[in-house]
């Protein structure tokens, strides 16, 4: 990708940066450089990203993230961008990219093939199909009455992955929505939940979440 000025006898143009953008919705993650836990590590929160370009990236998140943060996000199919929070949005963020010249016509040729194939995805077949629903959030309610707002990454009629500012212990008993469950394991970023009961969470060809 090149800047420099191109001469047409005594005009001057100068070539635009190359710049590719889409709105999508693509599993990711992302760390902060100071969200650490115990053992110093930084913690893993899972988001969608909704807007990508060359130049900024825009995710959905439960969880506060603070405009200057320093950020490292994981895109499915894109990889790992680095730069800083650049606007707190109600339900998510938008971070500037930090890249290099190449390393912005790189991310151009990704965007740009997943442009051309974003509408043949290959929908991924488990013993219950999970999906994601089209309202993304849902609230979690503890035994002790607590409550806290949580992003539905998917779903079945037996369970869902949720991502939360907090991740309860296994074996935690809490209530998703209105449906009453409990965490079967932990992933980077989130948990799992098993619904007591299955659920007709699938409807025609919609998701429901909790």
């Amino acid at each position: 990708m090149s800047t420099a000025p191109v001469e047409y006898s005594d005009i001057v143009f100068v070539e635009p940066p190359r710049d590719s953008r889409i709105i999508v919705s693509i599993a990711a993650q992302f760390s902060l450089s100071d969200r650490r836990n115990r053992r110093g590590e930084r913690r893993v929160f899972q988001c969608r990203a909704v807007y990508l370009s060359t130049r900024a990236a825009g995710f959905v998140s439960p969880v506060g993230v603070k405009a200057g943060e320093r950020i490292t996000a994981h895109i499915d199919r894109l990889g790992r961008l680095e730069g800083v929070v650049q606007r707190v949005l109600e339900r998510g963020f938008l971070m500037s990219i930090s890249a290099s010249e190449q390393e912005c016509d790189r991310l151009a040729n990704k965007i740009e093939w997943l442009e051309k194939h974003k509408n043949h995805e290959v929908s991924e077949r488990r013993a219950d199909l999970r999906m994601t629903p089209g309202a993304m959030y849902s609230r979690v309610v503890f035994a002790d009455g607590n409550s806290e707002t949580c992003q539905v990454l998917n779903i079945s009629s037996s369970g869902a992955a949720l991502s939360a500012d907090n991740v309860p212990e296994v074996g935690t008993v809490l209530i998703v929505g209105k449906v009453v469950g409990h965490v079967v394991r932990h992933f980077d970023g989130g948990y799992a939940v098993q619904f007591i009961e299955k659920q007709p969470v699938v409807i025609g060809n919609k998701v429901k979440a909790p």
